[in-house]
């Protein structure tokens, strides 16, 4: 499977000739091109995760599974909906997903109710990933390790609306994924972070930083 980044916390995910986008927040990929994509995924309601999801499925067909609110949202504005609560798993012809809590808000740009904000837990290739969405450290984190045992976890680390990278760290030991990958920070003044700070901590713990580019890939 490749892991291709899309800035902040967007992701697609291709698998055997799938494509699963995750949290369509496009603005730092502007040549990219929402080409046969199987799924989209979103986590909460923001803009800057809900990003293109509703007009991409508009226009493709695309389901877009979200928390039942957010799925309703997405339906009355035209696209296609995949609705969902947390706790159970949900299967796709790539592998299967399930929605996990995440410690955050959910509103939509045009501020109604978005439901519960959520974190994604994927089985694809016999792998399990972890997209935790925005949230802070939360002990549901050492539930999700316990259960669902991530191979890799995909952590907010840029601080002000979610864990920063201190908070990250103790999430991965959590979690005890062995790799793990940062998103949602440097989009904005308000979520700058050190890197390299990331790099290091995690290594620390004996854990693998993958630190992917924008637009850059790597095979998980």
């Amino acid at each position: 499977m490749e892991i291709h980044y899309l800035g902040h916390s967007a992701f697609e995910f291709i698998t055997n000739g799938k494509k699963i986008l995750i949290d369509p927040f496009l603005v730092q990929v502007p040549n990219y091109k929402p080409q046969n994509i199987s799924n989209i995924f979103v986590t909460h309601g923001h803009g800057d995760h809900l990003g293109s999801a509703i007009d991409i499925s508009a226009k493709t067909g695309t389901p877009i599974t979200a928390v039942f609110e957010l799925a309703n949202y997405c339906a009355k504005r035209g696209a296609k909906t995949i609705d969902m609560g947390l706790g159970a798993w949900k299967e796709y012809d790539w592998g299967k997903a399930i929605l996990v809590p995440a410690f955050h808000s959910s509103s939509t740009p045009d501020g109604q109710y978005a439901g519960n904000p959520c974190g994604i837990v994927f089985e694809i290739e016999g792998k399990t990933i972890y997209h935790a969405g925005d949230t802070c450290l939360n002990a549901e984190m050492k539930t999700i390790g316990e259960i669902y045992e991530p191979d890799l976890a995909m952590l907010p680390i840029g601080g002000k609306y979610t864990m920063d990278i201190e908070h990250a760290v103790t999430a991965s030991e959590w979690l005890n994924s062995a790799v793990v990958v940062p998103m949602h920070y440097n989009t904005f003044d308000a979520i700058k972070v050190d890197i390299n700070d990331f790099t290091r901590q995690i290594r620390e713990i004996g854990k693998v930083p993958a630190v992917i580019d924008i637009d850059g890939r790597m095979e998980a």
